[in-house]
């Protein structure tokens, strides 16, 4: 088992934190029901893991107290649970849950990174309109860490989640954050562009492929051809 305070370095150790012994640590007064939840909790797949434990530690604390004691843990765990308290509370705006989203978006552990995007999914889904317009204004972000979540929080299908049936039939909303990004520097924000259009080129390519030939012809640059090139890769493919 891997030792609880120190942040994990890779996804495996983050599949085997043993996330029982971990809230006991971090949370020791908690009352004894509530740590019967967390022990159920934590035999779940670990997105739902993640997810339960977060709402857990939002009725027991309310918000602004469970962020208090969560966000700057040590534990990339445990700051991974405070992007699902923010999925779990009630009575909050699509705009303020991003708001409070955002840091953790911008945290400097992949896997805080991954569970921020994941927690607020749904909530924008519901809203897909204000959200992509919420959402654009991030693609002019000076970190690389905040343009790709702009891209990657709404794709199509996405990974460990549910696909969005709404956007793998029409892709082109997305165009909102994804045109802003068609040439960014960063190999991190070009494959999250890339692998949203990849995510929609299943269901339309021929879409797929007429915004690659525009973008190539607007701008034609190295970052463009990377991203236009794994775009396509499913086709390719076939």
């Amino acid at each position: 088992m891997y030792p609880i305070t120190q942040e994990c370095k890779t996804l495996t150790e983050c599949l085997n934190i043993d996330q029982e012994a971990l809230a006991r640590h971090v949370f020791p007064d908690l009352p004894s029901e509530i740590f019967d939840k967390i022990h159920h909790a934590s035999k779940l797949g670990i997105l739902k893991k993640m997810q339960a434990i977060g709402s857990i530690l939002y009725q027991q604390y309310e918000l602004q107290a469970a962020l208090s004691l969560c966000h700057n843990h040590s534990s990339d765990i445990v700051r991974g649970w405070t992007c699902f308290i923010i999925g779990a509370a009630s009575n909050l705006t699509v705009e303020e849950r991003l708001s409070y989203i955002l840091p953790l978006a911008d945290d400097t552990h992949f896997g805080v990174r991954e569970w921020a995007w994941l927690a607020l999914r749904s909530h924008l889904i519901n809203h897909l309109e204000q959200s992509f317009a919420l959402l654009a204004p991030l693609t002019q972000s000076p970190s690389e860490l905040i343009r790709r979540f702009s891209c990657e929080i709404l794709r199509p299908r996405g990974v460990w989640c549910p696909h969005i049936p709404a956007l793998k039939q029409d892709p082109s909303p997305g165009l909102i954050i994804l045109n802003p990004l068609k040439s960014d520097p960063s190999i991190y924000v070009q494959d999250s562009v890339s692998n949203w259009l990849n995510d929609a080129c299943k269901t339309q390519p021929e879409w797929v492929q007429m915004i690659c030939q525009q973008w190539l012809s607007e701008s034609p640059s190295i970052a463009t051809q990377r991203i236009c090139k794994r775009a396509l890769r499913s086709l390719k493919s076939q």
